[in-house]
């Protein structure tokens, strides 16, 4: 039986579908299996690790047969996700992905040193957004109202636990996603030295 598609709580069995839509949305919305020799390392630093550490701020848009074609993820607490992302988590892969040495300068070394430097999380422009997220759709499924479903989703999860605003971080370059992020109501949030990306926040009201 096939059900309308429906946002739900994660379950472990969605871990290979998150993956997937990683990978087939990191490179600037897009597939990065063409431009990354390993594009693993996407999941590795903006997915499994919240499914890992926070699976209860996880939640997967469903196509109706139980197959995860979206999700949005985050934390609550940011700084101390930040703390368990180092001892808990960088421990599971940094055998898979170790530190680049020497003058590395491949698409792959770059994403592998944000994975080794979560601290790079902790901004004081931040601070007022405790909460952060991530949210990817395979592109069939874009367009159709599923995004703004999920963030409606995560949005009131984040109420429940008194968590009062949440920020995100994007590629500039990526047009349609801070379209999507404008019309949901998120501002930028100005740091320094931002480099190719902008950082958006919004309060988790209504």
């Amino acid at each position: 039986m096939t059900l309308p598609p429906a946002v739900r709580p994660y379950r472990p069995g969605d871990l290979d579908a998150v993956h997937d839509i990683c990978v087939r949305t990191a490179h600037n919305g897009g597939d990065s299996r063409p431009v990354h020799a390993d594009p693993d390392v996407f999941p590795a630093t903006f997915a499994t690790p919240y499914t890992h550490l926070e699976p209860e701020l996880t939640f997967v848009l469903d196509d109706g047969r139980g197959r995860a074609v979206g999700y949005i993820l985050g934390t609550a607490d940011t700084p101390a996700f930040v703390a368990d992302f180092r001892a808990k988590w960088l421990p599971l892969v940094t055998e898979r992905f170790p530190v680049p040495v020497g003058p590395d300068t491949s698409p792959d070394a770059a994403i592998v040193r944000l994975l080794h430097h979560p601290e790079r999380m902790l901004l004081p422009e931040l601070l007022p957004y405790p909460a952060h997220l991530h949210i990817d759709l395979l592109p069939a499924w874009q367009g159709r109202g599923h995004g703004r479903a999920l963030m409606r989703t995560f949005l009131h999860a984040l109420r429940t636990r008194g968590v009062p605003a949440v920020h995100l971080t994007m590629l500039t370059s990526n047009t349609p996603a801070r379209a999507f992020y404008d019309r949901l109501g998120f501002h930028e949030i100005e740091v320094p030295d931002p480099g190719p990306v902008t950082c958006l926040g919004r309060s988790t009201g209504e």
